[in-house]
């Protein structure tokens, strides 16, 4: 049985890919002095957020640059992670016979290579007017452990998480740039509708699919929304075992995944005691 130390990061990152490359390394150190040897960051780390969740494209600067995933943004922080895995957040850059695209995008790595990557499924309001959907979900083998992403309004959706660990992810990595709630502000973060429903859904996922959450989160101002923090580890029991709060932070957490992870399925495993058949289908 061996150890591992996940580490969660609740930080603000904005437009300015500049700069966040200049403060990421330090980010980076700070984990890994921590002993942290796999780090999710938040949902667009480089390039930040969405201004406006409604009708981004209105802005010059409602949407993030993209970025390439060949290209030197990404290699920089491959090759800071070193022997860390590690997770974080692009609008990428793609392009296809029908032209270019954007998707919101995860992206793993370590040792200077891009382990695995996730485009987001499942956008919200007004994201489709700046990224294209995702299709799929699919874990990656890591050098700790197999790894499944998750980006934000995924894991609203249970089918995401249940794809990830139907796939043997043992840890789902979730990065999130998740405000507080824009129709409903509370005075307090601690009260706030979103803030209750984001730590719900880490929970719930793991939970029911008996694994680790990791799930990082922006946190400050960006344009119109309030990022929450509360960036977390959940074991497979539902507990949250490490957390930030609504300021930036690291959420540190040190576990042996396989055994706990066998160790919450040894008399109820849900994976093996679904009935398909018995639901509806899609």
């Amino acid at each position: 049985m061996s150890s591992l130390t996940m580490g969660a990061v609740a930080a603000h990152f904005g437009r300015d890919v500049g700069r966040t490359l200049v403060k990421l390394p330090g980010i980076l150190e700070h984990a890994r002095a921590a002993g942290v040897e796999l780090l999710v960051l938040p949902d667009a780390t480089i390039g930040g957020y969405l201004l406006d969740l409604h009708h981004p494209a209105d802005s010059a600067d409602g949407i993030p640059p993209a970025i390439d995933l060949e290209g030197p943004e990404v290699q920089t922080i491959a090759d800071a992670a070193g022997d860390m895995v590690v997770c974080f957040g692009i609008a990428e850059r793609a392009r296809d016979d029908a032209g270019e695209h954007r998707y919101n995008t995860a992206v793993c790595v370590s040792g200077g290579e891009v382990l695995g990557t996730h485009r987001k499924v499942h956008l919200p309001l007004g994201e489709s007017e700046a990224y294209r959907a995702g299709d799929g979900f699919a874990a990656f083998d890591t050098p700790k452990g197999r790894v499944g992403m998750l980006i934000d309004f995924d894991k609203t959706f249970p089918e995401s998480a249940r794809s990830l660990a139907l796939d043997g992810a043992d840890i789902l990595a979730c990065l999130n740039a998740w405000p507080a709630s824009v129709t409903d502000r509370s005075d307090r973060m601690r009260n706030d509708r979103q803030a209750h429903l984001f730590d719900l859904y880490d929970c719930a996922r793991a939970a029911e699919n008996q694994v680790f959450v990791v799930s990082a989160n922006q946190t400050g101002v960006l344009g119109g929304l309030r990022f929450l923090g509360q960036a977390k580890v959940v074991d497979p029991a539902g507990e949250i075992i490490a957390k930030t709060w609504a300021k930036g932070g690291l959420a540190v957490a040190t576990a042996d995944v396989s055994a706990d992870v066998a160790r919450a399925r040894r008399s109820l495993n849900h994976l093996s005691q679904r009935r398909p058949s018995a639901y509806r289908g899609s």
